[in-house]
């Protein structure tokens, strides 16, 4: 059986090295006759890939058995994939540390390592099974809000006319704005909504001041939840804060279009 071993010099009297990747030399050894092959590791003064010199070297020449004080996750996949058992922990005298692998002072190192390379897959496999619950409990969180954005384009599309608009918007800044910062504070949902009745009054013909009162008062104004946050925060801080949000509302909607329209040009 040939076994690879990291070295502190090219002879068997030498220590083992703590690092396989940055060992100064690797040590092929035959343990029926101790016949040994060094190799100088490149590794050791490029620390850049370090350890992939290692491994090709390790591989190339058909060891079963790799020894080292320590070898990195990427080298260890490596080494293991070829077919290569990879014991780690491993000091003291390179010769000493043959002779206690040939009596099976190594099996019980072995049977650890196998054992925490099996624990990592379980712990990946639980990690993507709470990934999975994860996703799951998002998709089910936005499904409802996807189901209302559906039927509030079917409700808004089958009573709401463009006649009916044309009577209400009359394409006045200001009175389209008053009318859109009122529409915004009655109605109630999530404010995901409240784009999608934005692009439908567009497209019927709605002004762009109108659509981004509705929108502002929307998320800032919430007449259908007053009374929720009278009894939170009390009723003078309510109704001054919703009616600040109302007034204030139509000049942040007037500026902001006028705004859009200077930059677009």
């Amino acid at each position: 059986m040939k076994i690879a071993i990291s070295a502190e010099r090219a002879d068997l009297e030498s220590n083992v090295a703590h690092r396989f990747g940055l060992s100064p030399y690797l040590l092929v050894v035959d343990t029926e006759t101790m016949g040994f092959k060094a190799l100088a590791n490149p590794g050791a003064i490029s620390r850049p890939g370090a350890g992939v010199q290692a491994v090709i070297f390790a591989i190339s020449e058909g060891v079963e058995v790799v020894l080292t004080g320590y070898c990195g996750p990427a080298a260890y996949d490596q080494l293991v994939s070829n077919g290569i058992k990879v014991i780690t922990n491993v000091s003291g005298m390179v010769k000493d540390a043959i002779e206690k692998y040939k009596a099976g002072g190594f099996g019980q190192v072995l049977a650890v390592e196998q054992e925490k390379e099996q624990a990592n897959r379980y712990i990946n496999r639980n990690t993507l099974a709470r990934a999975l619950r994860s996703s799951a409990r998002q998709i089910a969180n936005i499904l409802p809000i996807l189901i209302g954005v559906v039927l509030c384009i079917g409700l808004f599309n089958t009573f709401v006319s463009k006649e009916a608009l044309a009577t209400i918007f009359s394409e006045n800044v200001v009175g389209d704005t008053l009318w859109g910062a009122c529409f915004g504070s009655i109605l109630a949902g999530n404010p995901i909504n409240s784009y999608v009745i934005g692009a439908a009054l567009l497209n019927n013909g709605v002004s762009l001041f109108a659509v981004t009162a509705l929108i502002i008062t929307w998320v800032t104004v919430g007449l259908v939840q007053l009374p929720a946050e009278i009894a939170s925060l009390g009723l003078r801080f309510a109704l001054l804060r919703n009616a600040l949000c109302l007034v204030l509302a139509i000049p942040v909607a007037i500026l902001t279009v006028m705004i859009l329209n200077f930059i677009i040009g």
